[in-house]
């Protein structure tokens, strides 16, 4: 095994220290774990900052979603600290206008005291399509909503808004990359995933069956292991 390389895991939009509640019991043996907060900026590149000022000096980096958008923003600040890097469902593209209007909507339903509506309308397309009915998924899926709040979903909705275009960073990605990707996941398709892939050499692409948005949570073991293999290469 090489050795001990500290972790740190950034969760999604909407979502908690629960969305690795997995990953950090089975990776705990590679070296510390640490979940990063992401809850309190409303730039990309002030989000970046606070986890890097709370990280160790050199680590392993896995995002999720909109942890992946930090990481690439992370990137960008500190490619020396980041020893390794895995993407998992997420997007090297920035918004488009379509979706960045829809997340004005979404602000102002949350302003207007109407997070509960947010929620029941994102967290259904945040799981593969035949585990919307999985009652025991969807309470954790809607206990992190309730863990992150209006206040905090707010900003990090505007710090979505402000993320720049990620694809020309790919190519200058050194460190061993994993890119994973749930097969059913409908808001970063495998698609968007194999481009990220194809853009960065050596990477590894993992595709996971049967598995949405929340990779981590709806195919624990099968992302712990191509974790574990990224970790122990």
């Amino acid at each position: 095994m090489p050795a001990s390389l500290p972790l740190v895991l950034v969760p999604g939009l909407l979502c908690s220290a629960r969305l690795y509640a997995a990953q950090v019991e089975s990776l705990w043996c590679f070296g510390p774990v640490m979940v990063a907060d992401h809850r309190r900026d409303a730039d990309i590149a002030a989000v970046a900052r606070r986890i890097l000022e709370a990280s160790p000096p050199r680590f392993a980096l896995a995002g999720l979603s909109y942890g992946g958008y930090i990481a690439f923003e992370l990137l960008r600040q500190a490619p020396g600290r980041i020893a390794k890097l895995a993407l998992l469902d997420t997007s090297a593209r920035p918004d488009t206008p379509e979706q960045t209007e829809a997340r004005h909507g979404f602000i102002r339903l949350a302003k207007e005291g109407r997070f509960d509506e947010v929620v029941a309308t994102l967290t259904p397309r945040f799981v593969h399509r035949n585990r919307r009915e999985d009652a025991a998924l969807m309470h954790t899926v809607r206990a992190m909503a309730d863990e992150t709040g209006p206040e905090a979903f707010i900003l990090q909705e505007k710090a979505i808004m402000s993320r720049p275009d990620s694809r020309p960073l790919l190519a200058h990605i050194g460190c061993p990359t994993l890119v994973l990707v749930g097969e059913g996941d409908e808001l970063t398709t495998p698609e968007i995933a194999r481009e990220i892939a194809d853009g960065i050499a050596g990477s590894r692409l993992t595709v996971v069956p049967d598995c949405g948005h929340l990779s981590t949570l709806e195919r624990p073991a099968a992302v712990n292991a191509a974790l574990a293999q990224w970790l122990d290469s």
